[in-house]
């Protein structure tokens, strides 16, 4: 494979001079080169209504003292643009003399392989499976009034440049299968959706059994929304699924565990290392070293190997998810989770797989042991506020537990509450932690990374719940 280096306009030796001088005086800092690949098929009621490809380049040069930063960006891949970069960022040292860091320890170890999966299969087959996905569903159920079935898939080549020579790749596959319905009867229509991926290729999403799975599971929650009443208002005992309702625990938990946050005090768990700050019996781990999971890296993008980080243990908090720049600042050792969208981006702490590990109940038990409440099977959107820690968040697929049994499902519920607090109120643990599918996607200051999340079934004691029924 040819380096991201050898595409420049000049030697690598001269770039390794520019970037030594531009760093050296500095706490930390690297040169990150990048080029990716991109490409996304949907098709929606009948046709297929987009269909696009992209591909990019560049590099992106970063100096770091103390809590500055100086930082520039190009598409162009020549001696010019890295001079003219390489001005910019040394403004971050005027004034400043500071010791360059040690460089990440290596890794010989690959999460995922290097394959490109955009070739594979052609783009007239994959067209072709998404038609063929649209027909299938519409067979299935003359309650299908709409399908939109997609293929996205990207692969990304870095290179990352230290002062001291040091220089790590890794490349990054990734894809996405999605299928959405609208599914009505008479004036009523609702929605069902369900997705796979990874970082991989495309093969075992699309063969048949597997496809042909993810549609009937987008269908089944469509029809049983179908089915669903008005959620009621109030304060009810909760049931969480496993598996995708991590996404709750990601973002009411998991940001509020960044480094930056808790070195600036604007989280709800800044100061509070070695406190109890769950239920006992409640760990919290986030790790990227999962084998071709959505969110796993072999190197995050400084450089340093992902771990698996405990973040809460039996309850007590005893980590954060650490970038270099926050560790060194908070005493701390970085933890592999200094993550960026692109070489336009610096990184940040940001997390990987985030999730909680199982208990010692069964699902039957945990569902069993309430009397009234709201069995939570998936999420769709939320709202969380970092530093009070408050969070809203929407069932998708939820039903109301009564004696002890699943009965009716629900529609429109809303989980509202405090990560902190709610992680308090977690009752039983399931026995069944399970990671999501492989669709996770999350956003902090405008950067977009893939994610995973994962849980087994919890229960949560007197949470409150947003509904349009008393």
């Amino acid at each position: 494979m040819t380096t991201l280096l050898d595409q420049f306009d000049t030697s690598e030796d001269q770039i390794r001079r520019i970037v030594a001088e531009t760093i050296n005086g500095t706490d930390d800092g690297e040169l990150y080169l990048e080029q990716s690949e991109g490409e996304a098929l949907m098709f929606d009621n009948g046709r297929l209504k987009t269909a696009n490809y992209s591909t990019d380049r560049g590099f992106g040069l970063r100096a770091v003292a103390g809590e500055a930063t100086g930082y520039a960006h190009s598409s162009e891949l020549s001696e010019a643009a890295l001079l003219r970069a390489a001005d910019a960022v040394s403004a971050v040292k005027a004034g400043y003399s500071g010791t360059l860091a040690e460089a990440p320890p290596r890794t010989n170890r690959h999460l995922y392989g290097d394959d490109n999966p955009i070739g594979s299969p052609t783009f007239e087959a994959k067209a072709k499976l998404l038609q063929e996905i649209d027909a299938h569903l519409r067979a299935q159920d003359p309650r299908v009034r709409q399908v939109t079935a997609s293929l996205a898939s990207s692969w990304q080549h870095v290179e990352i440049l230290r002062a001291d020579g040091q220089i790590v790749r890794d490349v990054r596959p990734l894809v996405r299968m999605n299928v959405a319905v609208v599914v009505g009867d008479g004036d009523r229509q609702e929605t069902g959706s369900f997705g796979t991926g990874g970082r991989k290729g495309f093969g075992e999403f699309v063969a048949e059994d597997s496809w042909k799975a993810v549609a009937a599971e987008a269908l089944r929650q469509g029809l049983v929304n179908l089915e669903a009443i008005p959620a009621p208002a109030g304060t009810f005992d909760i049931v969480l699924s496993s598996g995708w309702p991590g996404v709750m625990l990601h973002e009411a938990v998991g940001h509020g565990l960044e480094g930056d946050f808790n070195r600036k005090k604007t989280s709800a768990f800044a100061g509070l290392l070695g406190k109890q700050v769950a239920a006992k019996g409640v760990t919290v781990v986030d790790d990227g070293t999962l084998p071709e999971r959505r969110g796993s890296l072999t190197v995050d993008d400084e450089g340093t190997p992902t771990n698996r980080n405990v973040l809460i243990e039996d309850g007590k908090l005893v980590g954060y998810m650490q970038d270099r720049q926050n560790a060194r600042l908070m005493g701390m050792n970085a933890t592999g989770n200094g993550r960026r969208e692109s070489y336009a981006h610096q990184p940040m702490p940001r997390m990987t797989n985030t999730f909680m590990t199982a208990g010692d109940r069964t699902p039957e038990e945990i569902i069993a042991s309430v009397d009234h409440g709201i069995y939570a099977v998936s999420f769709g959107g939320g709202q969380v506020d970092i530093t009070s820690g408050k969070f809203v968040f929407g069932c998708t697929e939820a039903y109301m537990i009564e004696n002890g049994k699943v009965t009716q499902p629900i529609k429109g519920a809303m989980l509202i509450g405090n990560g902190p607090d709610a992680m308090h109120r977690v009752t039983m643990i399931g026995n069944d932690m399970k990671l999501d599918t492989g669709i996770g996607m999350c956003g902090k200051a405008g950067q977009g990374v893939p994610v995973g999340v994962g849980q087994p079934h919890l229960r949560m004691n007197q949470m409150t719940v947003g509904g349009t029924r008393v």
